[in-house]
């Protein structure tokens, strides 16, 4: 067992398998950013594709055993397409939310890709938005939006109508600097990724401070530009620590209790790859892809590149039936870990 397995295998996750192969088009995933599930345990994978191929742009629709549903959406400003798709919710209708980053609006969609509807509009004002990102829905169906240039979190109808907000800038508890990612806990309380202050802050349904976990840094239970965080049923808090490229876990006093970097194997789609291009499966049967991590110098960016089953910018991590699930933008694929004690 390799170091990294140990590290694995001895704390709250352990690795179960990768899904997703890289394609800018059609069955596969380009910079995926977030993902989000219906009532059948389909996926819905946003992908955010890059600024140089915006072909990516797109949702691709599957399932844990890496079944394939079909894409919808596509890279535009028409209703029903995207410019930087950021974060996707499911909520009770079945209904397909989109936060667009660039657009400022949220795409409302079936789960087969119809369009229902647009809304959102750009400002400062109550029920404008400047950079919608982190998406989840609260018990009363309302969807929460992070609201990332304007500091706060502004909640919805499902038709778009205004129904309050919380949140200021700052860097005191309870004050927010470019949030991003956005989950539920069991009592109603809202977990905030507050990413320029590189800490997960605990806030209660209408907004009050209730507790700040982590420090800027590069140690265990430091964050650097943290994207998304969830909790599970007992309490432990999982961080896609983005700027570290890992994730960490916490326990329900926000105490350390691990650190990942990332185990990926070769999912389904991608040996279905491999199986059919020789040419490529024979080069990389021929090349090192465990580096050593001391060629580095210590910087986590450039051992993430380069040491190929590496978390590299995970921006989103959801619980889902028991595991978790790490979208691995810079890698276009998801690793999904198995929580202790779920099942």
């Amino acid at each position: 067992m390799t170091l990294a397995e140990a590290e694995v295998r001895e704390g709250r996750l352990s690795y179960n398998r990768t899904i997703g192969v890289t394609a800018m088009f059609g069955r596969g995933l380009y910079y995926p950013v977030d993902v989000a599930y219906d009532r059948d345990d389909r996926l819905y994978v946003i992908n955010r594709s890059s600024d140089a191929d915006k072909r990516g742009v797109r949702i691709t629709v599957m399932d844990f055993e890496e079944g394939y549903y079909g894409i919808f959406g596509e890279f535009g400003e028409e209703e029903g397409q995207f410019i930087w798709p950021t974060s996707i919710a499911v909520d009770r209708e079945q209904r397909v939310f989109v936060s667009d980053d660039y657009m400022n609006r949220i795409t409302v969609m079936s789960t087969s890709g119809e369009l229902i509807g647009v809304w959102g509009e750009e400002g400062s004002g109550e029920g404008q938005l400047d950079g919608p990102n982190g998406l989840a829905f609260n018990d009363d169906n309302e969807l929460l939006v992070v609201d990332h240039r304007n500091n706060r979190v502004q909640r919805f109808t499902p038709e778009g109508e205004y129904a309050g907000k919380f949140g200021s800038p700052g860097s005191a508890e309870g004050l927010l600097n470019m949030p991003w990612g956005i989950s539920l806990c069991g009592n109603g309380d809202v977990l905030l990724a507050d990413w320029g202050n590189n800490r997960i802050q605990r806030l209660t349904a209408e907004g009050e401070f209730v507790a700040s976990y982590g420090t800027p840094g590069r140690g265990e239970g430091e964050f650097h530009r943290p994207a998304s965080a969830c909790i599970d049923d007992d309490g432990y808090i999982y961080v896609a620590d983005w700027g570290n490229h890992r994730v960490q876990v916490l326990d329900g006093e926000g105490r350390f209790v691990q650190s990942l970097r990332g185990q990926a194997t070769i999912s389904k789609w991608s040996q279905e790859f491999l199986d059919t291009n020789v040419e490529e499966a024979a080069a990389r049967s021929r090349a090192n892809l465990e580096l050593p991590v001391e060629l580095f110098g210590g910087d986590p960016h450039e051992e993430s590149s380069h040491i190929e089953r590496f978390f590299w910018a995970p921006s989103a991590v959801k619980l889902i039936g028991g595991r978790l699930y790490v979208v691995d933008t810079c890698r276009h694929r998801i690793q999904v870990f198995d929580v202790a004690g779920s099942g």
